[in-house]
């Protein structure tokens, strides 16, 4: 099946890090940009971050920029977001989605105060 995986959400408090990894099947992973996208409750989804095939271009929301760090690792079909001195607001359900046209469940990540 052509899927994306989406794992490594949790309770994390106020300034602690957490990585999230999104695991590809299904389709080649390398012809793909992936993308990280965010909703938190009672919003819109919003794009977080989102990295080009090779890895080499990147793009990140400006309230996350210099805390998230997106990579991937193309021979094992993953990605990953490394979530570093997180807030409040990022508390969301974070997918992963392979532009244009494939979501992965979402994996919750709790910020606590």
């Amino acid at each position: 099946d052509v899927q994306l995986q989406a794992s490594g959400g949790g309770l994390v408090e106020v300034g602690g890090s957490l990585r999230l990894s999104c695991a590809a099947s299904g389709f080649t992973f390398d012809n793909y940009v992936i993308a990280w996208f965010r909703q938190a409750p009672g919003k819109e989804k919003e794009a977080v971050s989102q990295i080009d095939i090779n890895g080499g271009k990147t793009y990140y929301r400006d309230s996350v920029k210099g805390r998230f760090f997106i990579s991937r690792d193309n021979p094992k079909n993953t990605m990953y977001l490394q979530m570093n001195n997180v807030k409040p607001e990022d508390t969301a359900v974070y997918y992963c989605v392979r532009i244009p046209d494939l979501w992965g469940q979402g994996t919750l990540v709790t910020v606590s105060s």
